[in-house]
């Protein structure tokens, strides 16, 4: 064999070395991507032209999210939040298109206090995609009924999923799930019952309505999920 041909033969085994190098470093930025944006990886990749061109603006996500300067909640913050979910999830009962405007105003003020921007909804979804793309579905869903809401379009089956929907990313930014799970069935308006206005007191047995009676002794663990994302 010849010198050339000696020549020959190395230089395209470092051309394809370097090529196999930069298609196994794509393939790692990619399984990175994915495992980070789980399906808003997917979502992006659909809505772009081209698979590079999706991943290039998740890569740019990731670079404007290392510029936030994002703030942990205390223990004494994150209690506080986590009662005021409780106490808005109770007035779902006497006014559930009221209640999905407050839980998004609640939503956006933990979305403040963590250091996310509130203004541009697409701008804080990409920027909230970085490390809570798994709720971002729920999200986007309470976002559409809140504005249905707005337009007197949204029954209230639609008002109790949009407070579920957002319960799921304000869940996600406590860091953790103390919050109730079951959103409380719309009071009948025909009905009055001033002991609901009453919290503080608690009631034997016998004094309970007995429709209500009735739900609570049909209701089994199974009925209250503690996982949002399987409603």
């Amino acid at each position: 064999m010849s010198p050339t041909q000696v020549i020959v033969i190395v230089l395209v085994v470092l051309v394809v070395a370097a090529v196999l190098a930069v298609v196994a470093r794509q393939a790692a930025r990619r399984r990175a991507l994915r495992s980070r944006f789980g399906p808003e990886y997917d979502r992006v990749v659909a809505e772009r032209d081209s698979r590079a061109d999706a991943e290039r603006e998740l890569r740019e996500r990731e670079r404007r999210h290392a510029e936030l300067t994002l703030t942990p909640l205390t223990p004494e913050s994150r209690a506080r939040y986590a009662a005021a979910w409780e106490e808005l999830q109770v007035r779902f009962v006497d006014s559930p298109a009221e209640t999905v405007s407050d839980a998004d105003e609640l939503v956006g003020r933990l979305v403040a206090e963590r250091g996310y921007p509130t203004g541009d909804f697409s701008d804080q979804i990409a920027q909230l995609s970085v490390e809570h793309a798994r709720t971002l579905s729920h999200y986007r869903d309470a976002h559409e009924i809140r504005l249905r809401n707005e337009r007197g379009e949204a029954g209230t089956e639609e008002l109790r999923q949009a407070v579920v929907h957002y319960r799921a990313l304000f869940a996600d930014l406590l860091g953790g799930d103390p919050l109730d799970a079951r959103v409380p069935d719309q009071r009948d308006p025909d009905q009055h019952h001033p002991e609901h206005h009453r919290p503080e007191q608690h009631h034997r047995p016998e004094e309970r309505h007995p429709e209500h009676a009735s739900r609570e002794a049909q209701e089994t663990p199974v009925d209250r999920p503690h996982d949002v994302t399987s409603r």
